[in-house]
């Protein structure tokens, strides 16, 4: 009677260990799920945020075109004195982004201009790098248009978090040694061409860039090329 009762309490025992051993694996098994469902959410967030602001920032540069063909003199443009009517407000100071960042306008622009946020000098504009090999014909991106891209979607569309900025610079054909104006026609292969850079800045720090090159050609605007940044 004492031998059965000893092998009987042996195998609850035995029963209780198998029961816990299960246990934590299916506790490790749904804790690796859960892990999974959160990765694979934040995956595809990420990855509809990027497409999102990737089609915002297109949309930016077919959003400043006719402001450009309306633009007789692009001189002004490359200058910096006239820009586009798509703004929110005036060029300077901080803009909150959708994740509550702030982007400042003037130090994003240095930055397009010369890779650092501060003010960039004629010297490192003008500097050969592999992003800005052109030397004195690297353009001077001038801030031509900002705004939250919902605002130039259709109503039913601005849902949008997703905030824009474009510059406008000299073709990368110039070879006058001017980047603040266009080339004198028929003689620079650049004239009537601006190149255009526009950034989307979306939530979760999500950033796409496109840069394009457009011609005035036969009273309106031909995009000669087009390129992810």
């Amino acid at each position: 009677m004492k031998c059965r009762l000893a092998t009987s309490g042996g195998e609850r025992g035995m029963a209780l260990l198998v029961v816990l051993m299960a246990t934590t694996l299916l506790m490790g098994l749904g804790s690796g799920l859960v892990l999974l469902t959160i990765t694979d959410v934040r995956v595809a967030t990420h990855f509809s945020g990027a497409l999102e602001a990737f089609y915002a920032a297109d949309g930016a540069i077919e959003r400043v075109m006719p402001d450009l063909l309306a633009t007789a003199d692009w001189n002004a443009v490359l200058a910096g004195a006239e820009r586009s009517t798509f703004v929110d407000g005036a060029p300077q100071g901080d803009r909150t982004l959708g994740d509550g960042s702030l982007l400042h306008l003037t130090e994003a622009t240095e930055i397009e201009r010369c890779g650092r946020p501060v003010a960039c000098g004629d010297a490192e504009m003008d500097a050969v790098t592999a992003e800005r090999p052109l030397g004195a014909n690297n353009p001077r991106w001038q801030l031509y248009a900002y705004g939250p891209v919902k605002d130039f979607l259709p109503e039913d569309r601005a849902l949008s978090r997703v905030y824009v900025v474009v510059w406008v610079g000299d073709d990368p054909l110039e070879n006058d040694g001017d980047p603040l104006r266009d080339g004198a026609t028929p003689i620079n292969p650049g004239s009537g061409a601006v190149a255009v850079r526009a950034r989307a800045y979306g939530p979760r720090g999500i950033r796409r860039g496109i840069d394009a090159v457009v011609l005035r050609d036969r009273g309106g605007l031909r995009l000669m090329s087009w390129r992810e940044l």
